[in-house]
C-alpha cells in the first residue's frame, strides 16, 4: 500500500503535472520534516498527526542552515502536503495553514545590455579552436537558443532533436505543469544549432535530446548554468549572469523594441500578466523616465 506522501507524489504528477524536478524536491522537503518529527523519538508517529507547533519548530530549527527562499520552499512542500490530505479527508485541518513563510526580498537577475548580451553569445566564436571544437559548437548553440528563445534552463535542457522545427525556426519546448508551446529561433540562433547538428548529432533519432553531456543525456541544468558563467567571464563583462539573466534579457529587450507585453507573456510562458510586468520591471522603469523626459505634458504638475 503506498504511504500518503507517495499518493501526494502521484497527485503532483498526474493531476498537478508537476515536472521532476519539482517532484522531487517536494519528496525531499518531506523526508527532511519526517526526519524532524522523529529526531530522538523511540516511536515513530505518521507525519499527518502532525501539529502547526511540530511546523514553527521545523521552521525555526532552520534559519541556522538555509536562507529564507529554501525555508519558504520547504514550508511551501509541506502546506501543500497538508492541503492534498485535507482534499482527500485524511485530516480535517491543515496544520500549516497559518504558519507564515519568511518574506522574502524582491528579487531579479541580472538585465544584460544589448551589447553585453551580444558579448556573451559570440563568445565562443572568440575561442573556437581545433582541439575544442565539439564543446565549442555545443556552447555556442546553448547561448544562443538562450536568449534568442527566452527559455527556462529546464526547458532547455528537456528539448529533444524532435521538437525542433528548423524549416519553420521555431522549437516545441514543455514547459511549467507540462503546459507546451512553440519559442522562436532567430536567424543566429538557427544556424548555431544547425551547425552543431551537423557537426555532432548528425543521425540523432527524434526521442534523442538536442543538448547533450556525458553518456549522451541530456545536459544538466547545472551545467548549463557553468557554460554561462565561463562565457561570461571570458567575454569580460562585468556582471555575473545566469541562464535566467538572458531569459529576462530577452524579455527586456523585447520590451524595449516596442513588442506588446501580452506576447511576451505568450513568449515567456507566462500563465499571468503580472508575472511578465513583474520580469520586465527594470524596462519599464525606463520607458517611464523617457516618458516623463519626452512627453510634453508628463512633468506639468512636478
Amino acid at each position: 500500500m503506498k504511504s500518503l506522501v507517495e499518493s501526494f507524489i502521484d497527485y503532483l504528477d498526474v493531476e498537478r503535472g508537476a515536472s521532476l524536478h519539482t517532484r522531487k524536491a517536494y519528496l525531499r522537503d518531506l523526508r527532511q520534516f519526517r526526519s524532524f518529527l522523529n529526531a530522538g523519538r523511540k516511536k515513530e508517529i505518521c507525519m499527518e498527526k502532525a501539529s502547526e507547533s511540530d511546523i514553527l519548530g521545523f521552521a525555526g530549527g532552520l534559519h541556522s542552515t538555509c536562507g529564507k527562499a529554501s525555508i519558504a520552499r520547504k514550508l511551501s512542500s509541506i502546506r501543500s502536503f497538508f492541503s492534498f490530505l485535507v482534499r482527500k479527508e485524511f485530516i480535517k485541518k491543515n496544520p500549516a495553514g497559518m504558519v507564515e513563510s519568511p518574506k522574502l526580498e524582491k528579487y531579479l537577475p541580472a538585465v544584460l545590455t544589448v551589447e553585453e548580451t551580444e558579448a556573451l553569445v559570440t563568445a565562443p566564436y572568440n575561442i573556437r579552436k581545433k582541439t575544442d571544437i565539439k564543446t565549442v559548437l555545443r556552447d555556442r548553440a546553448v547561448l544562443e537558443a538562450l536568449y534568442s528563445t527566452g527559455v527556462r534552463v529546464s526547458e532547455l535542457a528537456g528539448i529533444r532533436i524532435g521538437d525542433l522545427d528548423l524549416s519553420g525556426s521555431t522549437v516545441r519546448v514543455m514547459g511549467k505543469r507540462g503546459k507546451e508551446r512553440i519559442a522562436m529561433l532567430g536567424s543566429f540562433s538557427l544556424a548555431a544549432i544547425k551547425d552543431y547538428i551537423s557537426h555532432l548529432r548528425k543521425g540523432a533519432g527524434g526521442n534523442d535530446p538536442l543538448f547533450t553531456g556525458k553518456g549522451g543525456k541530456h545536459l544538466s541544468q547545472r551545467t548549463i548554468e557553468r557554460i554561462v558563467k565561463k562565457y561570461a567571464l571570458l567575454s569580460g563583462i562585468a556582471k555575473t549572469p545566469t541562464p535566467h539573466s538572458l531569459r529576462h534579457s530577452f524579455a527586456t529587450h523585447l520590451l524595449d523594441g516596442g513588442v506588446d507585453l501580452r506576447a511576451i507573456q505568450e513568449l515567456l510562458g507566462h500563465a499571468s500578466l503580472s508575472t511578465t510586468q513583474r520580469y520586465t520591471g527594470a524596462s519599464l522603469k525606463r520607458l517611464m523616465e523617457v516618458y516623463d523626459k519626452t512627453h510634453p505634458r508628463a512633468n506639468v504638475l512636478k
